[in-house]
């Protein structure tokens, strides 16, 4: 493919992606498909000579398209968004065409200087403390891939800092200990995985009615493990679960990490970015108390995956965990500290130019826009509540204090309300005009009503939940 073919090519792949989205309200929110069928449309073998590049977007149209899960369709009320925009649609096909690599400084000076400005930038529009800002003596922030990527360079950072480095020698984690409630995101523990912190040396923290971290419990379970020798290091507080939406007393969990000497990480994956709207600006309580936090635009902000912005106020800390420094990477930037190598700030080496997709974003549609999103879906999710709740047959289970609704059918016995919700569930999906996800709460099943899709209205909602009640 030549420069001309690439520039005709080129409007062909973004009329696809423009069509797309306008008519993707018309698609089935699910495919129709068993594993195996996506295959076996295809090829079994590569192609002996090139092919024409409108067979190849012909097979997008014809096999591609209808075997996706439409995370931009506005009844995709399952996990949480995948959003995207179209400026950080753009900014992602410039990214692949500058097609850079902003492991340090040096490597690309704009790519790691932009990404910087844009981490301050988000840290000013959430009203994060200042201690997170990149022009401070020991905080700033970074894009990561996802929260996983950021709660395992959190747990990384914490483990040098516990060990004053010694971990970086010796690889002994076998005292470790780690904290979180039952309710925290499955990385957490995959992450303390990776970093040799086994099962048995993870608490896991009761919760209270409202599905948030017991703080008392927290602390005793401390107290008794220091008490054993062991060494506690790292506690994650979570800002909206991923069952619930519901939120750990960070303020209580913040003075206890404080008097014990432990890192403190807040994961606001998801209800984070609500800090946008300034009335819900309650979403950053605590965070003055926390050594790392992290929130996705790449959900409720409407720029693409993968976005995660991730700050800490003790860089050195995680620049002692992550920084090797063979000579080819070397550069007298770096080193004089004028600049920032952002290889070192995570896990792996190579990066890509990602920042554009929130500089783009931010300059070209506004905050306001995002703003807007955030309050139509709160103010959706509290409408439905009300809805939900005037219909005897149903029980919310759940705090819903911002874009996650929890609902149950109540049954005759909370086993034949297990029963009826997974039914609920596995029929509303069937027709394919909605999607949901199923969570355990109290050891009960509950529906998961996830209202955060860019294109998702009131209208949308309501035609969801009148089919919730038809098939109930």
């Amino acid at each position: 493919m030549d420069a001309n073919e690439f520039r005709a090519n080129g409007q062909a792949v973004i009329e696809l992606i423009a069509q797309y989205l306008e008519t993707i309200e018309q698609r089935p929110v699910t495919a129709d498909v068993r594993p195996g069928d996506i295959r076996s449309l295809l090829p079994e073998h590569p192609p002996t000579s090139p092919e024409s590049f409108d067979d190849v977007l012909s097979d997008v149209n014809d096999i591609v398209l209808p075997g996706l899960t439409h995370w931009q369709h506005p009844n995709f009320y399952a996990f949480f968004p995948g959003n995207s925009s179209y400026p950080s649609i753009l900014a992602d096909l410039l990214t692949a065409g500058l097609g850079v690599q902003g492991m340090s400084w040096l490597s690309s000076p704009a790519c790691t200087e932009v990404e910087t400005l844009m981490l301050d930038w988000m840290q000013e529009l959430l009203g994060l403390p200042e201690k997170y800002r990149s022009t401070t003596a020991t905080g700033g922030g970074v894009i990561q891939g996802s929260a996983s990527e950021a709660t395992l360079s959190s747990i990384l950072a914490a483990r040098w800092r516990i060990t004053q480095g010694q971990v970086n020698h010796d690889g002994d984690t076998s005292k470790l200990i780690a904290y979180c409630s039952s309710q925290s995101h499955s990385s957490i523990e995959k992450g303390l995985r990776i970093a040799g912190i086994g099962t048995q040396n993870i608490r896991v923290i009761e919760h209270d009615e409202s599905f948030a971290m017991n703080a008392d419990a927290l602390e005793t379970q401390i107290i008794a493990d220091k008490n054993a020798g062991l060494i506690p290091f790292w506690i994650c507080s979570t800002h909206g679960t991923t069952s619930s939406g519901a939120f750990d007393p960070t303020p209580a969990i913040g003075l206890i990490a404080q008097r014990h000497q432990l890192w403190l990480h807040v994961d606001a994956a998801m209800h984070g970015i609500a800090a946008l709207a300034p009335e819900f600006r309650w979403v950053n309580d605590g965070l003055e108390l926390a050594d790392s936090y992290c929130t996705n635009p790449h959900k409720w902000m409407g720029v693409n995956f993968d976005c995660d912005l991730f700050w800490t106020s003790d860089r050195a800390s995680l620049l002692g965990a992550l920084s090797i420094l063979p000579e080819y990477l070397r550069s007298a930037a770096a080193e004089s500290g004028a600049a920032i190598d952002y290889r070192d700030w995570q896990i792996p080496l190579g990066r890509r130019f990602r920042s554009l997709k929130l500089w783009f974003a931010i300059r070209t549609d506004g905050t306001a826009v995002f703003q807007e999103l955030i309050r139509r879906h709160v103010a959706i999710t509290q409408d439905l509540a009300t809805l939900v709740a005037s219909d005897p047959r149903f029980d919310i289970v759940a705090p819903h204090t911002l874009n996650l609704l929890c609902l149950r059918i109540k049954g005759s016995s909370p086993e034949e309300g297990d029963q009826l919700t997974d039914q609920l569930i596995e029929a509303a999906n069937a027709t394919r005009d909605v999607f949901f996800t199923r969570t355990v709460l109290n050891h009960r099943s509950v529906l998961r009503f996830s209202i955060g899709g860019r294109t998702t209205e009131h209208r949308h909602v309501l035609s969801a939940w009148g089919m919730l009640q038809k098939l109930a």
